[in-house]
């Protein structure tokens, strides 16, 4: 299976991407309740909460990634991702399926995980 990477938009609204290192697990929630977007994705870092959401405009998706419409339908409720980079105030991410057990068991020990790097 090829790997699925998504744009997170919107940091600037939030905390920035200052924080962000790639290897960081991510939490990605559908928001079908959205007034503004209906196939919202909201991105959630553990510890901070909201830090964007999945891009879903052409003038946000960068070429060669996927919007929110070709991903909403691919899985449930949530997913997990990974951070791969940051470029500007735009965050790369890679689907994680599989990984939304250990991000549930962790967040209720606030604990703070990255992928693929020793802390």
């Amino acid at each position: 299976m090829q790997p699925i990477y998504v744009a997170i938009t919107g940091t600037k609204h939030y905390y920035g991407t200052d924080f962000l290192k790639p290897g960081q697990l991510i939490h990605l929630i559908k928001e079908p309740e959205n007034v503004h977007d209906r196939e919202a994705i909201k991105v959630e870092l553990m510890a901070i909460g909201a830090i964007g959401y999945v891009a879903n405009s052409p003038h946000t998706v960068p070429k060669g990634y996927r919007s929110v419409g070709r991903i909403y339908d691919t899985f449930g409720r949530h997913i997990c991702g990974v951070i791969r980079f940051i470029v500007n105030d735009t965050a790369i991410v890679g689907l994680a399926p599989g990984l939304e057990e250990v991000w549930l068991k962790a967040w209720g020990r606030n604990q703070f995980f990255q992928i693929g790097r020793k802390n």
